[in-house]
């Protein structure tokens, strides 16, 4: 019997990476792949006469054939985030197809009693996929030196644990360009999550980055911390608005919290975009309902998913895995909430 080909094969043939290879074959969507690359692709399938082999993962004994999806927020943060039910599903989708269940662990801020750890060393899981991963995280660090599966739905600087993410600088750079470009220059920033989350801290380099390369001074008193939820939105951009010299424009790193911004700049009897701009992250199914419709930086949030699934899956099976660091792409959906005409200010 002639020898299969693999996806490995697939990707080099196209001279693509694996994952992109997964995320095409199985049309996996809200990825912003060209045509051009889909065709070459699909192409190199068709030569090498490649059909994806489900089974082939089947033969392992001793496994539990279930992935701990962890998320290192409270049960209530996460129901409240419209942004990582998205991420579930791609990943449930990708587990599903492999013969695998997913057994989904919230794990609150701050909690200390290794809960995730434990479903490893216990073998209750075959693997985890860690999605937010903070630089605190010990317990981690020793897991994967223990040679626990793991895969980072985000990075951990100075480690050389497997992930899958998005640019988060790369983004919030669009983002403040974007509100520059329209003539902003008292810009505000109300971050995702505590800076303790790698994915918080970079959208606030990001965010400073992108200012100070354009002239504009980076201030302390226009940055916030958000929490994950709507609730902490609100707060923040409460506190904004009541500053002396308010902005004019405000980038909030999550669609969801910008959901309790928005409020409460109505609140105040204020309107966006013609008293403030707001531009939000993730690009959620519910931004183009808000009002004003939310521009907001799109992220890949199924492809998220399934990417993390697909790489841990690969990594059980034993798999040679080449391309351990799967960075996705993002870019800007411009609605209404941003206004379309240079604004006049004075310099900051």
């Amino acid at each position: 019997m002639p020898k299969r080909a693999t996806a490995r094969e697939v990707a080099e043939l196209a001279g693509v990476s694996r994952t992109t290879v997964s995320f095409v074959l199985n049309n996996v969507p809200g990825m912003r792949i060209s045509e051009e690359t889909r065709q070459r692709v699909f192409e190199a399938a068709r030569q090498l006469d490649y059909h994806p082999d489900a089974t082939a993962r089947r033969m392992a004994y001793g496994q539990t054939r279930v992935i701990g999806f962890v998320v290192r927020q409270s049960p209530d943060q996460f129901f409240a985030d419209h942004f990582l039910p998205q991420v579930l599903s791609g990943l449930s989708r990708c587990a599903t197809a492999q013969s695998y269940h997913i057994l989904f662990e919230p794990i609150p801020p701050g909690d200390e009693t290794g809960t995730y750890a434990r479903l490893v060393r216990e073998r209750h899981v075959d693997g985890i996929v860690l999605s937010g991963p903070r630089f605190d995280d010990q317990e981690l660090l020793k897991i994967h030196a223990e040679g626990a599966y793991v895969v980072l739905m985000g990075k951990l600087p100075g480690t050389s644990i497997p992930s899958v993410d998005v640019d988060n600088i790369g983004g919030a750079h669009i983002a403040t360009q974007h509100l520059i470009n329209l003539g902003y220059r008292h810009i505000a920033l109300i971050t995702n999550a505590p800076l303790a989350y790698t994915a918080s801290a970079d959208r606030l380099a990001g965010y400073r980055q992108t200012l100070e390369a354009a002239g504009i001074a980076y201030q302390e008193k226009f940055v916030r911390y958000g929490s994950f939820t709507p609730q902490s939105g609100f707060d923040a951009m409460s506190s904004l608005l009541t500053l002396d010299s308010r902005p004019t424009a405000v980038f909030v790193a999550s669609d969801t919290v910008a959901l309790g911004a928005l409020q409460a700049i109505h609140q105040r009897g204020m309107n966006v975009p013609e008293d403030l701009a707001l531009i939000g992250f993730d690009d959620i199914p519910l931004a183009e309902f808000m009002a004003p419709p939310l521009t907001s930086v799109h992220l890949p949030a199924y492809g998220l998913g399934w990417g993390a699934a697909d790489l841990l899956i690969r990594l059980i099976a034993g798999e040679e895995i080449r391309d351990r660091h799967v960075v996705l792409e993002t870019d800007l959906v411009m609605r209404e909430s941003c206004g379309n005409v240079s604004v006049k200010e004075q310099p900051v």
